[in-house]
């Protein structure tokens, strides 16, 4: 990579702000629903399936948008799908937050998926194109440990804002936040070096008649799958219950307050920050990725079985339990720098969208399913216009969770060990 100048550091600082700003407002969304399931039952009227449904309905639009967005990072560039990102999630967040009944939440939440869906897959390509490919991962990392402040806001912070001056102002504000972040990439973000004075970097963007043909190539590479079903397994449990049924869980299962339920959230992702900012650094020092990949994997898998076979815990075993399993899942995040060493260098959006699939389709099968598992056991308990659910309801939706827990796990034995380096070949 040609060496920047001090002013080009300077604008690629300026690009990563405003991608880190666009993933803390996706993450945000994301977990959202769990700090106040509360209040959304009761505004909306609605069963566990429905809420499962209103939630993962941000999953459904974020997984069918993660390949196109890979496709128009190569081609369109993410200063482009940035901006017009930021607009359509901002206004998704008004919606939501000016809903007045179950159905404008529900084009809301789709509204805010699709916006914020461009946002991960961005922040991928600029640092491949920005940074030293031997940083990939650490930088990666600490991203990922930078945006978990936005799901941490959506923890205890949002659960006390709820309380006091409701959560449909929340929405409001952040609405107004993303439609801020999409006006100002339009004006600074740059898609690369070379734009505006800098050197032009050789292969920094792919043929923009040839995405088809690319896309292919990725697809068509079976090395690209196994990190798609480590992230279907373990983004998926790690999502579909910290992004909605932990809290309920907590509350009805365990006896918590609200308040001290969103604490656990967000100590979860705490813990997930935590690792985030450890596994890539670690993992680049290594030059391995695999044994990282498979240790934190399993250890994710068994920590479902606890919540699983006990009954009531103390806060600590709950609290060190929510950290270790955030802490372990972030392994999960060295899929995307193995797709992108697997895959041909130009493709690096694509090759990451991919297997990004499977972050978000896990939680879209998920949450509506656990919802509709525990719903099948209610017994017609209310409480303040939502329904109350039993621990034998609760142990359901666990067992799947745990299951493509399960799948994640074992699907980490078939990636590819890179060595940290792009190991893609193409055929003869």
């Amino acid at each position: 990579m040609i060496e920047l100048t001090p002013a080009q550091k300077r604008l690629r600082n300026v690009v990563m702000l405003l991608a880190l700003g666009s993933y803390l407002m996706s993450m945000f969304h994301r977990v959202a629903p769990a700090a106040i399931a509360r209040d959304l039952a009761a505004a909306f009227e609605a069963s566990a399936a429905s809420l499962g449904a209103l939630a993962a309905t941000y999953f459904y639009v974020y997984t069918v948008m993660q390949i196109p967005t890979g496709v128009l990072a190569d081609t369109l560039g993410p200063r482009k799908i940035l901006a017009l990102g930021g607009l359509v999630a901002g206004v998704g967040s008004l919606l939501f937050g000016l809903a007045p009944g179950f159905e404008v939440a529900v084009i809301g939440r789709t509204l805010v998926g699709l916006g914020v869906s461009v946002a991960f897959i961005a922040m991928l390509k600029l640092i491949a194109v920005w940074y030293e490919e031997n940083r990939f991962a650490t930088l990666v990392g600490t991203m990922m440990f930078l945006g978990n402040v936005g799901t941490m806001t959506a923890g205890t912070p949002l659960a006390w804002a709820a309380q006091g001056t409701g959560w449909r102002g929340v929405f409001v504000v952040i609405g107004v936040m993303s439609l801020a972040i999409g006006v100002a990439s339009w004006f600074l973000v740059q898609d690369r070096p070379g734009v505006k004075g800098a050197p032009a970097q050789a292969g920094a963007h792919a043929d923009r008649t040839a995405w088809l043909g690319g896309l292919l190539v990725v697809m068509k590479n079976r090395l690209t799958w196994p990190g798609f079903f480590v992230n279907l397994g373990i983004a998926g449990s790690f999502f579909a219950f910290a992004g909605l049924w932990a809290v309920p869980f907590f509350t009805q299962v365990h006896g918590m307050t609200r308040a001290v339920a969103s604490n656990h959230i967000s100590i979860y992702f705490g813990g997930f920050a935590i690792g985030c900012l450890i596994i890539g650094p670690l993992s680049d020092r290594m030059k391995r990725r695999k044994p990282l990949m498979i240790g934190g994997a399993i250890l994710h898998a068994l920590g479902w079985w606890v919540w699983i076979a006990s009954g009531a815990l103390p806060p600590a075993i709950t609290y060190a339990l929510c950290f270790a399993m955030g802490a372990v899942t972030a392994s999960l995040t060295l899929s995307w720098a193995c797709a992108k060493e697997v895959n041909p260098p130009l493709l690096s959006g694509m090759a990451t969208s991919v297997v990004n699939v499977g972050v978000f389709l896990g939680p879209s099968i998920l949450q509506p399913l656990v919802g509709w598992v525990m719903d099948q056991g209610w017994q017609g308990a209310m409480d303040g216009g939502a329904r109350l659910y039993a621990a034998s309801d609760y142990r359901g939706g666990l067992i799947l969770m745990a299951g493509f827990a399960a799948l994640g796990a074992a699907s980490t034995f078939f990636v590819r060990e890179t060595g940290c380096r792009n190991v893609w070949q193409a055929k003869s």
